[in-house]
């Protein structure tokens, strides 16, 4: 935990607070020494002037120690907020620029689990840190002090009860430490479930499994219930046990004081002071039992968080950068020179050996059955994933010699899942290129297709998107996410099946006003499809099956000498699916 926040703490706040602190366990510890003195020479000798003027002492002394607990508590709080701010920031960071093996390797839930419980952890602890553990050492050395100050052989009442009292602590963390490491998977486990709740509420009211899930979502809950009630059953036992020790202790100095004031060797007033300094005592070993009883727990999410940040990208930038080509499409080339790739841990090759050519202009389309890997291949492109063998080159250079910066600007990428944002249409476009006009924008929703349910005489680029787009068809956030690839200026436009919720007539005339814009034409795109219909007019179809690249020309060629092809065609010709 100590590796996470030393970067991010302000030293000169944690040192102000500190300061203050300081200030407040100094007026603390005057108090009971000047109650001692007001029973000894005041009431003792009746003497009222003395009285009053020990009485302003105190409430001055009070006073100031009100002002140092409100700053140190100031400087503590804000002091845990801003480090937590920090380590949300850099783990919302290096999550946007893991690749998609980083990802996965977490999972969602997780990950909202590591950004937002267990840095909430860690932030409590800090209060915690910055407030009782520094104040309980400083003030159990100062009461311990003051007290064999006052009397010496009463402190022989506390090596009983301090080693009672760390026997019971030294238990409770024993048993209670393991179960708080375990709570914070117990959250990855109910946020998983409620995740999937959430996000897949249409398939499960679909299938009628409502019951499944709340007894899938009951379980996860009790559980994390359960745990949670026995660990905080343990550590409350803390606080009755502490009452019986404090109430012992007090019992103890009563009887042994109350002989030594019999014998006229203390006085009244340093009995009620030692008191209070045993008190104070047992309350600072108290608070920092509580923080070493917290501090696994935080150290356990914080050991959670140093994994994600320490974890090593598998796509990562070259040592000899070249620098992008910019934005003269009229040159764009691609080339697959026998790429080979493979999934961490698997026996075969999700892409064996891919060699293809395509320049500006062309229409690359690419079909084959379910897992033949087709989103894998055109995934290697933004390098999502990095080749096993061979190499990519856009332009003549090789992808890995470009920054993923300038590699991302070259490539624009709508993928099979149409994904927007709460928003207006403007700003779910704008994502796409920060830099579009307006009328770049309406270029690109008319070449998607978008004329039906946008036009410029309604609410036009100002109609709202609600979370996901879900006040929209499959079909038409499809189009929408057509048209957010098409605002970007890139050099290779790439749409992995974003074309299969859409009508056989949209499907045409998306592909022919692609084919046709002045813009698109200086380009190289690239479609990912199921459908003969959509992959037939294209410049170049490559056919994949079980990783491999089994033909590659235009239709009539595969149509003519390519089994495969064959086989899908009759496939779709029995289902009225041909073109």
């Amino acid at each position: 935990m100590w590796k996470l926040i030393k970067s991010r703490l302000s030293w000169w706040a944690v040192g102000v607070g500190t300061l203050f602190l300081i200030v407040q366990v100094m007026s603390n510890l005057s108090l009971p020494t000047i109650t001692s003195d007001i029973i000894n020479k005041g009431v003792a000798n009746s003497d009222i002037n003395y009285i009053w003027h020990s009485g302003y002492k105190m409430m001055f002394i009070a006073f100031i120690g009100v002002i140092g607990s409100v700053v140190n508590v100031y400087f503590a709080s804000t002091q845990a907020q801003k480090v937590g701010n920090k380590i949300r920031h850099d783990l919302f960071e290096k999550v946007s620029f893991m690749s998609d093996f980083e990802f996965e390797k977490f999972g969602d839930a997780s990950l909202i689990t590591r950004t937002t419980n267990d840095v909430i952890q860690i932030q409590n602890v800090m209060v915690m840190v910055l407030r009782m553990m520094l104040m309980a050492p400083i003030m159990l050395i100062g009461a311990g002090f003051l007290a064999y100050n006052k009397q010496p052989e009463l402190t022989a009442v506390f090596l009983v009860s301090l080693p009672v009292l760390a026997i019971f602590v030294g238990i409770i963390m024993y048993f209670a430490v393991p179960l708080f490491k375990s709570l914070q998977k117990k959250i990855d486990r109910i946020n998983l479930v409620f995740r999937e709740g959430l996000t897949g509420v249409r398939v499960v009211r679909a299938f009628n499994q409502d019951k499944f899930e709340q007894d899938r979502f009951a379980d996860a809950n009790h559980d994390y219930m359960k745990t949670g009630i026995t660990v905080f059953t343990i550590v409350s036992f803390m606080f009755p046990i502490m009452t019986l020790v404090m109430s012992g202790t007090n019992m103890g100095i009563i009887w042994f004081g109350g002989q030594l004031i019999s014998n006229q060797t203390m006085q009244v007033g340093n009995l009620v002071a030692f008191m209070t300094y045993a008190m104070q005592i047992l309350m600072s070993f108290m608070m920092l039992s509580m923080v070493f009883v917290f501090i696994p727990r935080a150290s356990a999410s914080a050991a959670r968080i140093n994994e994600v940040l320490a974890t090593k990208n598998s796509v990562v930038d070259g040592e000899n950068l070249t620098a992008g080509s910019g934005s003269d499409n009229n040159t764009a080339t691609l080339d697959f020179n026998h790429v080979s790739f493979r999934y961490s841990g698997a026996e075969r090759a999700a892409i064996d050996d891919a060699d293809f050519h395509a320049k500006a202009g062309d229409t690359v389309a690419i079909i084959g059955g379910t897992g033949s890997g087709k989103t894998t291949l055109i995934s290697l492109i933004p390098r999502l994933f990095d080749v096993e063998t061979g190499n990519i080159k856009l332009d003549g250079t090789n992808i890995e010699q470009l920054s993923q910066h300038d590699l991302h600007d070259e490539v624009a990428f709508t993928q099979q899942k149409a994904v927007l944002f709460k928003g207006t249409i403007r700003e779910n476009m704008l994502y796409g290129n920060e830099e579009a006009t307006d009328d770049d924008i309406w270029r690109a929703l008319e070449i998607a297709q978008t004329g039906e349910f946008i036009s410029k005489d309604g609410d036009g680029l100002e109609t709202f998107v609600e979370q996901d787009g879900d006040n929209f068809s499959g079909g038409q956030k499809q189009r929408l996410s057509i048209a957010r690839t098409l605002v970007k200026k890139a050099k290779v436009y790439i749409f992995d099946d974003s074309f299969s919720a859409l009508d056989f007539k949209t499907d045409a005339d998306l592909r022919k006003a692609l084919k046709d814009d002045p813009e698109m034409q200086k380009s190289i795109v690239i479609i990912v499809a199921q459908r003969i219909a959509t992959v037939a007019d294209a410049d170049l179809i490559l056919v994949m099956d079980g990783g491999k690249v089994v033909g590659q020309g235009n239709h009539e060629e595969l149509k003519a000498d390519n089994e495969t092809y064959r086989e899908i065609i009759a496939s779709q010709i029995k289902e009225g699916d041909q073109k």
